[in-house]
């Protein structure tokens, strides 16, 4: 039998499971650079006034952060350059598709399942990857066409469909490669969530550096992220740079595949570490046992949220130099939404993403519960002396509290290290802080929503990510979209008070709080009354 059997059927299969979830993802993030293309054209209609917008932005830390760098003022160069973020989160969901057909198969038992029938030992592995670059490349192609549609070079706007492509192809070989490394989806999901931020420092870092020919300039080049950015679509479009993205891939793919004929179904190559014959006392109770389960995930975030505030809270000081001293600037930004404030404005923003990053660590540590039950670990614990509201608060404990400690710890490294910039500590650091921890009740309602699912429609519990996908969807460009305020109210972020700087208001977060309490209060009931356990 060969290697591959049974790939296209196993295809056919992941395509049904994830008819839904698929285009939440490849839909939006193909769509959304196109709507740049109204809102840069709104804002700076003549060549002179991109030309200054460029000028000033390629040379300020804070944008090139987020953004990467911008070697052009044409309106193409623009809205590829502002949508620089986006290839980090198209690497995100190409993890967490992989992982989610391969380990989390294992780990679920239907992966030994399928083996036993006539499939080949490397065809769950292929169709994951298959599946997942056939995603990417029809993201990018509705990006290509959409851009040609808006009149922008035909040249340009292929590569600009490959950036985001090659970056999704990248990381769902990293995703592959971390699948084989261990016996569990969530340590699979950390190292290439790890890796995913390594790329973006080692890009920040590198393009940071190289604003003023630093030492550490070439740093942008280990990063994969910063290789398809340099493709500079609308630009010197340097397709050249496609060959080492997808070298890269190839290399990372055949890796994957060397390395799952190394182990056995259900293993993985880092051996697990053995625990002690008896547990401690301080292991008997459900929270001790969540505790267990949930403290590595818990502690990966809190780093990568300390590191992202430092570096972003460093950057802030600059912010303010893009309109001083230049009054053709301070009327631009007045247009959206006053040059006054614009550090605090910035400082909001970058709170406001802190929030939505924040939130897929409330999903990702409520669907703990449903792979504890899906993986039959749940049972041996609810057999005994444990109910299912203890369970279930065990682990819900982390989904509410541990949003928190990950925000806390990005405020206060945000606060403290712009307050270390201005030299005043005590005026930005309660500013900073505040505005972090204000995101915790609409954080919260998108936690309660994958609880809900989990009690009442356990099988659909996934489709919690679809709803984070529309909150950033519309925090990000619903303005520039066009859609109406009813709709954009749905988001649970866009009722909150926009800290620092704005006018704070306890009334929205005691609603989306309460929001979230009758969500858990009905899965907590769903699993208590409506449903049977386990159901996969």
């Amino acid at each position: 039998m060969n290697e591959l059997t049974g790939t296209g059927k196993l295809i056919r299969l992941i395509l049904r499971r994830d008819r839904f979830l698929l285009p939440l993802w490849v839909l939006p993030l193909g769509v959304i650079p196109i709507s740049y293309v109204a809102a840069i054209n709104g804002l700076f209609p003549t060549p002179a006034g991109r030309q200054l917008y460029a000028t000033a932005s390629a040379h300020n830390a804070g944008f090139v952060a987020l953004y990467g760098p911008l070697n052009g003022s044409s309106l193409g160069e623009l809205v590829a350059w502002r949508a620089g973020f986006i290839p980090l989160v198209i690497g995100l969901f190409s993890i967490l598709t992989v992982i989610r057909h391969t380990r989390t198969e294992e780990e679920a038992g239907r992966r030994e399942l399928l083996g036993s029938t006539v499939t080949g030992r490397h065809a769950g592995l292929a169709a994951a990857l298959v599946t997942t670059f056939g995603a990417n490349l029809i993201l990018g192609t509705i990006l290509a066409l959409g851009m040609i549609g808006q009149d922008l070079p035909t040249a340009g706007s292929w590569a600009f469909g490959v950036e985001f492509a090659a970056s999704g192809w990248m990381f769902a070989a990293v995703a592959a490669v971390a699948a084989q490394l261990t016996s569990g989806a969530g340590g699979a999901r950390g190292i290439a969530i790890v890796t995913l931020g390594a790329a973006y420092v080692l890009r920040v870092v590198g393009d940071i550096s190289g604003l003023t020919d630093g030492p550490l300039s070439g740093l942008s080049w280990l990063s994969p992220i910063g290789w398809v950015q340099r493709i500079s679509p609308y630009g010197d479009d340097q397709w050249w740079i496609i060959a080492p993205a997808a070298g890269f891939t190839a290399v990372f793919a055949l890796v994957a595949v060397a390395l799952s004929v190394r182990r056995d179904v259900g293993a993985g190559i880092l051996p697990p570490r053995l625990g002690p014959a008896w547990g401690a006392p301080r292991l008997r109770s459900p929270l001790a046992l969540a505790w267990r389960l949930h403290r590595g995930l818990l502690a990966g975030w809190i780093a990568g949220f300390v590191v992202l505030g430092v570096v972003l809270g460093y950057l802030a000081a600059g912010v303010g130099d893009l309109v001083r001293d230049n009054q053709q600037m301070r009327d631009i930004f007045a247009r959206l939404g006053g040059a006054e404030g614009l550090i605090d404005n910035y400082l909001a923003g970058m709170m406001g993403l802190f929030g939505l990053i924040a939130a897929g660590y409330a999903i990702q540590a409520g669907l703990r519960l449903r792979n504890e039950e899906t993986g039959g670990r749940a049972e041996p614990v609810l057999g005994a002396a444990v109910g299912r509201f203890h369970w279930a608060g065990s682990h819900l404990v982390f989904s509410l509290l541990g949003p928190a400690a990950v925000l806390a710890a990005a405020g206060l490294a945000m606060g403290l290290t712009h307050g270390l910039n201005t030299s005043d500590i005590g005026h930005e650091l309660p500013r900073v802080l505040a505005g972090a921890m204000v995101q915790l009740p609409a954080v919260w309602v998108l936690a309660a929503i994958t609880i809900a699912l989990f009690g009442l429609l356990p099988r659909l519990t996934a489709v919690s990510w679809g709803a984070l996908a529309i909150c950033a969807l519309f925090g990000l460009v619903g303005t520039a979209l066009g859609f109406d305020e009813w709709v954009l109210d749905i988001s649970p972020f866009t009722h909150l008070p926009r800290l620092p700087g704005g006018q704070f208001s306890a009334a929205p977060l005691v609603w989306l709080s309460a929001v979230a309490v009758a969500l858990i209060a009905a899965g907590l009931v769903g699993l208590r009354r409506c449903r049977d356990l386990p159901i996969t």
